[in-house]
């Protein structure tokens, strides 16, 4: 089954074609572009600019995607039109949860394509989607590897993160349409956080990588801030009190180039301390020895180390797989994985945008 899956939730506007070959997800196309040089101007995202940009992206990039999948797989010259009318089978498409004017950019135009060329819609939980990512099979290669894995085996049951700069939630799978959510962020989301400390020191937009980056020049000894709940024994996250924390800091010290290394180092390294004793904790209590990280924050390596250096220590036979760098951030090849193994087919009219959408 090959389908045409769509994301707007926030910033980003990705159309790709996806397709599903025995228990392998392929990707013939993933197009996406980004409102990002407009937000970094304010430090943020400003959810009208978002739409206002969406709205003049979302056509340009479906058709580069229709037509970049056509070229790969048979070399043939169909335009849009005849590659989604005679190769594509469904829609897929974010209809939450997200910025609601960017929502309706996708759903508006899935539900128009649907019913022009009469393809049903698969409608999408966007938080879902960044754990199915790691299902996808690369285009670059047969199969995504692991540190030490030439093939991808996902077992069951498994925890899955979902850490963002919009969510940080934990969710234990039973299987791959059975699922218990755990916990989640009481406020900022870990990304969020990061990106507001990343504001205080004057970094790039979005923070996380040059935070990252930035940590490594850091130490172990100069600066510690306290790693939120990270005693207690529930599977919620708080990230507001450590930017406060960083905050009061920086109005009593000099920010000097060495002094927002040091503070990348002891903001980053709070962060990852509680999302991998939560992340392990979790997987202890439910008996599982396999764990999917999925969203922005997941293409940071430190994370991904810590979740497996400590993890292997603690569980035997641990697997953490994250996906690949191009998957982590918000892409339209995550809502085709989501919808070719969950799969659940709607007439146009039934379809709604809700930004308010959690795990349904």
């Amino acid at each position: 089954m090959k389908i045409l899956a769509i994301e707007s939730s926030c910033d980003e506007t990705s159309a790709a074609v996806v397709e599903k070959k025995g228990s392998e997800i392929i990707v013939h196309s993933n197009v996406t572009t980004t409102s990002l040089l407009t937000h970094a101007k304010t430090g943020g995202i400003i959810p009208e600019n978002a739409a206002r940009e969406q709205v003049k992206y979302i056509m340009p990039v479906i058709t580069k995607a229709l037509i970049g999948s056509n070229k790969k797989t048979d070399g043939s010259s169909k335009n849009a039109q005849e590659i989604l009318k005679k190769d594509v089978e469904a829609i897929a498409v974010t209809y939450g949860p997200g910025l609601i004017g960017s929502l309706l950019v996708g759903v508006e135009t899935a539900k128009t394509l649907s019913y022009i060329f009469e393809k049903p819609i698969i409608p999408v939980n966007h938080l879902l989607a960044h754990i199915f990512a790691n299902f996808i099979v690369s285009d670059e290669s047969n199969f995504f590897s692991d540190s030490n894995q030439k093939i991808k085996t996902i077992d069951y049951p498994f925890i899955g993160l979902i850490v963002s700069g919009g969510h940080t939630d934990l969710l234990y799978f039973k299987n791959i349409k059975e699922f218990t959510w755990l916990g989640g962020t009481r406020d900022d989301a870990a990304g969020e956080a990061l990106d507001k400390i990343g504001r205080l020191l004057d970094l790039s937009y979005p923070a996380g990588p040059e935070i990252e980056q930035r940590a490594k020049n850091g130490s172990t000894t100069k600066i510690r801030f306290h790693a939120p709940l990270l005693g207690e024994k529930t599977f919620d996250f708080s990230f507001s009190g450590l930017k406060s924390e960083v905050m009061r800091f920086t109005k009593l010290h000099a920010l000097s180039e060495n002094m927002k290394n040091e503070i990348c180092f002891a903001a980053q390294k709070a962060a990852i301390d509680v999302l991998t004793k939560k992340t392990l904790n979790a997987a202890e209590q439910y008996n599982a020895s396999t764990i999917l990280i999925g969203g922005g924050v997941s293409a940071n390596q430190t994370l991904i180390k810590n979740l497996k250096s400590q993890g292997k220590a603690r569980i035997p036979f641990l697997k953490v797989f994250s996906p690949e760098k191009k998957y982590c951030t918000d892409n339209a090849a995550m809502i085709g994985a989501y919808a070719l193994l969950n799969s659940t087919e709607k007439p146009w009219k039934e379809v709604h945008a809700d930004p308010e959408l959690y795990f349904a």
